[in-house]
């Protein structure tokens, strides 16, 4: 992707696995170049998990301006289409303020909203939901995938029959709305970053590195009060299923708090997962953006800088 005059005219996305540096990459980039670094995970929007997430620190965020990190409570089920329109209004701000809208994060998601657009299937209400989890309970997940093709039998031939997520999610939307997903999907909103708007890199470390450097980070993450936060937000008494209380490391530190396992065998199921969900992303944004360039992180400063035509950092 070529830059334009100086580079400075498209916004910048730096994603990549968990524990990869993108945050560090971000912030350097934003004090070269009068940047705002907002928030592209989907866990560091939520202000109960700052040690746990792994978000920047108060002093790393009052070095350069920081958006959409810690913005939303734990009890909210945050979802791509609202982070979509809070980053529009972000991007709007930025842009006014002749400032570079630095995003940055490890979900792809996110990511694919802003620079493909997003479905826009109206928010489904909580009694909506509940009636089908309910069902789901009840009577399975086969009896719903069953449900689901009388109603939506394009969704329920492309989902597997004990697929429980994607067939409630599935079941709502005709509930809610009366229209099927892919209906609503086929009008759908348009990207904040159509092509040629944004540079975009995807840190890519070596696998044990990477490996190596999640482990210690986890347990750098409870020298440094982890598990008091995650026992804080225990005590809200907050709905299980609820994005925040899914995020890496909570459910198994809640399994420890309640003394079903050891701190160790937190640690490591904790460790672990993270690991996994690396994994995964390696793989997600291999197939599902390939517009993002892959860079080993000790090679990512110089990219940028001939991406946007900088100085030398």
């Amino acid at each position: 992707m070529q830059a334009h005059s100086n580079g400075l005219d498209k916004a910048v996305l730096i994603a990549g696995p968990t524990a990869s540096g993108k945050s560090a990459l971000g912030l350097a980039l934003a004090q070269r170049a009068r940047g705002v670094v907002i928030n592209a995970d989907s866990m560091q929007v939520y202000r109960d998990l700052r040690i746990i997430t792994a978000r920047p620190t108060i002093d790393e965020e009052a070095q350069v301006p920081h958006r959409l990190y810690g913005a939303v409570d734990a009890s909210v089920n945050f979802s791509a289409g609202a982070w979509v329109n809070e980053a529009a209004r972000v991007l709007d701000d930025v842009r006014a303020q002749g400032g570079l809208p630095i995003f940055v994060g490890g979900s792809g998601l996110y990511f694919k909203a802003l620079t493909r657009g997003l479905s826009a299937v109206p928010p489904i209400p909580a009694e909506v939901r509940e009636r089908v989890r309910s069902r789901l309970e009840q009577h399975g997940v086969e009896a719903l995938h069953a449900e689901l093709a009388g109603r939506d039998p394009v969704s329920a031939a492309r989902l597997k029959p004990r697929d429980r997520t994607r067939i409630a999610r599935a079941l709502e939307v005709v509930e809610a709305t009366g229209r099927t997903l892919p209906d609503w999907h086929r009008d759908g909103l348009p990207p904040l970053l159509p092509p040629g708007a944004f540079s975009a890199v995807f840190l890519a470390p070596d696998r044990d590195q990477l490996y190596a450097r999640i482990d210690a980070r986890f347990g750098a993450m409870l020298a440094a009060g982890a598990l008091g936060e995650v026992e804080r937000l225990a005590a809200r008494g907050l709905d299980p299923l609820l994005p925040a209380m899914k995020a890496h490391g909570v459910p198994t530190l809640i399994r420890h708090l309640k003394g079903e396992i050891t701190l160790e065998e937190a640690a490591e199921i904790g460790r672990a997962d993270t690991r996994h969900y690396a994994k995964r992303q390696f793989t997600w944004f291999r197939h599902q953006l390939p517009e993002f360039e892959w860079v080993r992180p000790e090679a990512a400063v110089e990219w940028l800088e001939d991406e946007l035509r900088l100085s030398p950092f």
